[in-house]
C-alpha cells in the first residue's frame, strides 16, 4: 500500500509568501490609481469590469473588485486547491484595499499615451506577477478560462484572449475606443511583465542534441560552459541506427555560446531547444570554467 506523506506547514514560508502577495496587490493598485485610471485607461479581466462599474455607478473600486472576484475565488478553490484560493483572497483584498487607500494620490504621468500604457502596464504586471509567483492571483478571469477550457474545444490562452476582448468592448463604452485600445496595449505589456516576473529575467533552456560526436560535445560543454549533461539512447526511425541524445539545461544567457559549440563540433547535429520555466534539484550548479 502506498503511503501518503503529509507535509508539515512551514510557517516562515507561508508568512513570506503572504507578505509578497500583499506587496504585489499594493503595487498593482498603485499602477491602477497613479497611472492608468486617471488617464482613462483600464485593465483587463475582472479588474477591468470593476473599473467600468466604478465609473458608471460611482461605487468604490475596491468594493467591486472584492465582490466580482468572489465566484472566481470559489472556482479557484474547486479547480486548483484551498491554498491557492486563500492566497488569492489575500491578493484580491490587498488590491481592493490598495485602490481605496490610493484613490486620491496624484497621477505620476499625464498626457503621454505611450508612456502611460508602458509604465502602467509594467507596474501592474509586476504586482500581478509577484502574486502569481507566490501562489496567489489578483484577478479571477484566468480561473474562469481554465474551467471553460475543460468544457469547450479551445485552449486556455485562447479563452483568456476572448474573455478580455469582451472586457475591452465593455471598457470602450466608458473610456471610448481610444481608451479601450490603450487598455489593451497596457494589458498586453502587463501580461509580458507577469511572464518575466514568474520565470525570472534569465530563465533556462533545455538543449537536446543528437550528434555523431556525443563524447566530444559533452566534454566541450563541460569545459566551456561549466555545465554537465546526460545521455539517452535513441533509435532512428528512418536509419534504424542507435544514437546517443545529449540533454543539457543551461542559462538563457549561455544559449548563443552553446550554439557556437554545436556548430564547431558537428554542424549537422540535430538540435531541439525548449524553454524551461523552472529548474530544481539535481546538479544544475555551474562549475568554474576559469
Amino acid at each position: 500500500m502506498n503511503r501518503v506523506i503529509k507535509r508539515k506547514p512551514n510557517i516562515a514560508k507561508i508568512f513570506g509568501k503572504t507578505i509578497m502577495i500583499i506587496l504585489g496587490g499594493l503595487i498593482a493598485a498603485y499602477g491602477l490609481e497613479a497611472v492608468l485610471i486617471p488617464n482613462n485607461v483600464s485593465d483587463g479581466g475582472v479588474t477591468g469590469l470593476s473599473i467600468v462599474g466604478s465609473q458608471l455607478f460611482d461605487l468604490p473600486l475596491g468594493v467591486l473588485i472584492s465582490i466580482l472576484n468572489i465566484p472566481f475565488v470559489w472556482l479557484g478553490y474547486k479547480q486548483i486547491g484551498k491554498s491557492f484560493a486563500i492566497y488569492s483572497v489575500v491578493g484580491i483584498v490587498s488590491l481592493a484595499v490598495g485602490t481605496v487607500w490610493m484613490h486620491h494620490i496624484p497621477a505620476i504621468i499625464e498626457g503621454d499615451t505611450l508612456l502611460i500604457t508602458v509604465v502602467g502596464g509594467i507596474i501592474l504586471g509586476f504586482g500581478m506577477g509577484l502574486a502569481l509567483r507566490n501562489g496567489g492571483a489578483l484577478d479571477g478571469i484566468d480561473m474562469l478560462a481554465v474551467l471553460l477550457s475543460k468544457k469547450l474545444p479551445f485552449g486556455t490562452s485562447d479563452l483568456i484572449l476572448f474573455l478580455n476582448l469582451f472586457v475591452f468592448i465593455v471598457v470602450s463604452t466608458v473610456f471610448g475606443l481610444q481608451g479601450a485600445i490603450l487598455s489593451g496595449i497596457a494589458y498586453f505589456i502587463a501580461s509580458k511583465v507577469i511572464h518575466i516576473v514568474e520565470e525570472g529575467l534569465s530563465g533556462s533552456k533545455t538543449f537536446k542534441i543528437i550528434t555523431a560526436e556525443p563524447e566530444v560535445m559533452v566534454e566541450t560543454i563541460r569545459d566551456r560552459l561549466g555545465r554537465s549533461a546526460t545521455y539517452n539512447d535513441v533509435y532512428g526511425g528512418y536509419s534504424h541506427e542507435m544514437f546517443k541524445e545529449i540533454t543539457c539545461v543551461i542559462n538563457r544567457l549561455e544559449e548563443s555560446k552553446m550554439k557556437v559549440i554545436i556548430q564547431e563540433i558537428d554542424p549537422g547535429a540535430f538540435v531541439t531547444v525548449y524553454d524551461v520555466a523552472e529548474v530544481k534539484g539535481g546538479n544544475f550548479r555551474k562549475k568554474d570554467i576559469h
